[in-house]
């Protein structure tokens, strides 16, 4: 995991301030595949403003660009990537961002449980790809 947080002052990973491997390899993952919903239940509105958020958040990077030890993740065409993502693909990436344009964080490490998680979207992502295509060749 690379996410990093201030605790007491310093900078640590998310995980070890977590401290709950189990959770965050199970329960968190699947509250964060729900959250749309959750907000909506739990305000009894649209969760539009949170992705208006992430949207403004996502073009903010993109056009002022990133710290030079910073990164963040990104929706890019995954053509000529090192992670083992099929090329053709909108894919989330670590990304530095300058001048408008993006490049892809190389050499991050993905241990197995990572990759058995992106293995699994890039999959879903493949089959999403070719029947919007077989669709549309109908």
């Amino acid at each position: 995991m690379h996410a990093v947080v201030v605790k007491d002052g310093k900078d640590i990973q998310a995980s070890e301030a977590v401290n709950d491997d189990a959770w965050l390899k199970g329960d968190f993952i699947t509250t964060v595949q729900k959250r749309g919903a959750a907000v909506i239940a739990a305000r009894k509105l649209s969760s539009a403003m949170s992705a208006a958020k992430a949207i403004c958040d996502h073009v903010r990077d993109w056009v002022q660009g990133t710290a030079d030890d910073d990164w963040v993740s990104m929706g890019v065409i995954s053509d000529g990537n090192s992670y083992g993502v099929p090329e053709g693909l909108v894919y989330s990436f670590p990304v530095k961002l300058s001048g408008g344009k993006w490049t892809i964080v190389d050499g991050l490490a993905v241990d197995a449980f990572a990759r058995e998680k992106m293995d699994v979207t890039a999959k879903e992502l493949v089959e999403e790809r070719d029947a919007a295509f077989a669709f549309i060749a109908d």
